[in-house]
């Protein structure tokens, strides 16, 4: 994420800390928003499950200045994060069914955004799954993920994460 992409964000919690909405934000959060997240969310699921990294790509921002952290480390680069996926889940075999769980979505600014959660892979062999935080902004497209950063459960560090 670009420095003055991190500044406003860190400026809009703060001044959200500082006037007191910090601790109202889970309560009153924009519905709207909230539920466009969480249907970026789905449509991921849905074309992870199809076996469709392309289409679960376009829920992130299409920019050079997308980032992925992972237990691998840093990728940067929203097509850096489609061939990272791509290498690491070159086939439904190896892709299985994604879900994800205990999705909290985080609204900061009208255009920023965190969502916290979990996600497992059910696979032939294996159910790898772990905690992920991702980092929304709104765009004229809509709410796309800016950063991600994913790690997975001990149990499964052997198998990859998400």
């Amino acid at each position: 994420m670009p420095r003055r992409m991190q500044l406003a964000f860190i400026l809009c919690v703060v001044v959200l800390i500082l006037s007191g909405f910090g601790s109202r934000l889970s309560a009153t959060p924009d519905a709207s928003n909230e539920a466009q997240i969480r249907s970026v969310l789905d449509m991921q699921t849905a074309a992870w499950n199809r076996g469709d990294i392309d289409t679960f790509m376009t829920g992130y921002w299409k920019s050079e200045e997308t980032e992925f952290l992972g237990v691998s480390g840093i990728t940067r680069g929203w097509q850096a994060v489609l061939d990272r996926y791509r290498r690491n889940y070159p086939d439904g075999k190896a892709m299985g069914r994604l879900t994800f769980s205990n999705l909290e979505v985080h609204i900061v600014c009208p255009d920023s955004a965190f969502v916290i959660g979990e996600f497992q892979l059910d696979r032939e062999k294996d159910r790898p799954a772990g905690i992920f935080t991702l980092i929304f902004r709104k765009f004229a497209e809509g709410w796309r993920i800016v950063a991600d950063h994913t790690t997975g459960f001990p149990a499964s560090s052997s198998t990859g994460s998400h």
